[in-house]
């Protein structure tokens, strides 16, 4: 694969197409801000996204600038603590059955190759999960919540919502992370952002320029092939 280059990888995708193949999490970000007007362009872009019934369930808190940097540094100091993590609901089952276990190792023992963290250093693990926390460096975090009344449903249109953003995104340049893990310090954001109770966490979302010098921004997980997800019925059987 070639290397990608910021040049390269802030030109806009020339089609549909590209936007969705060039999508990926992006775990390092240039300290470039992004304009109010482009944030406003991909929210109304990403409102256009479908929902049971037109309900558009979804609510997204933009941080950025004092904000944004005082935010993350308390949830990296609560993650490094070991303290105020909690869930109000469950991302994973317990355990991971397969093929998703090996997926998931695939995925994070060939990140953790392309930085050169080996098994076991648990300070360079925790290091990096820290990142998290931090954006990435990006310059914008959105914070997408959720009416509690809501159902199974809704959280479907929420997928629908995120996706259609990060393919916004990519058709102006920008790149995105979603990241459950904020999921785990709800507390914390919702009393930063003054949240409602009413509310939900459902994720935070990274936003920003990619920094295509970062060794991690080249990984990229491989994808099953069709053939491996999909069944084609064309009879229907008699019993």
């Amino acid at each position: 694969m070639t290397k990608e280059t910021n040049a390269t990888r802030h030109q806009p995708p020339n089609s549909v197409e590209d936007a969705i193949t060039s999508r990926r999490s992006i775990r390092a970000f240039l300290p470039d801000p992004v304009a109010d007007d482009t944030l406003r362009d991909l929210l109304e872009l990403a409102a256009r996204a479908p929902s049971g019934t037109n309900t558009q369930p979804w609510k997204v808190h933009v941080v950025r600038g004092s904000a944004r940097d005082q935010l993350c540094d308390e949830i990296v100091a609560a993650f490094l603590a070991g303290d105020q993590y909690s869930e109000e609901y469950s991302y994973a089952p317990e355990p991971w059955g397969e093929p998703y276990l090996s997926r998931r190792r695939a995925t994070g023992w060939g990140l953790y190759g392309t930085l050169g963290i080996e098994k076991g250093d648990k300070e360079k693990m925790l290091a990096q999960h820290a990142r998290n926390f931090r954006l990435f460096d990006a310059p914008v975090g959105l914070f997408i919540t959720i009416d509690r009344g809501l159902e199974l449903g809704s959280w479907v249109d929420i997928g629908l919502f995120m996706q259609t953003l990060m393919l916004a995104a990519r058709g102006h340049g920008l790149d995105t992370c979603p990241q459950q893990a904020f999921a785990g310090f709800h507390a914390i954001i919702q009393k930063r952002l003054a949240i409602p109770d009413g509310e939900m966490v459902v994720c935070g979302m990274a936003l920003g320029y990619a920094d295509m010098s970062a060794p991690e921004n080249q990984f990229t997980p491989d994808r099953v092939p069709v053939d491996g997800f999909a069944r084609f019925v064309d009879n229907l059987t008699n019993n």
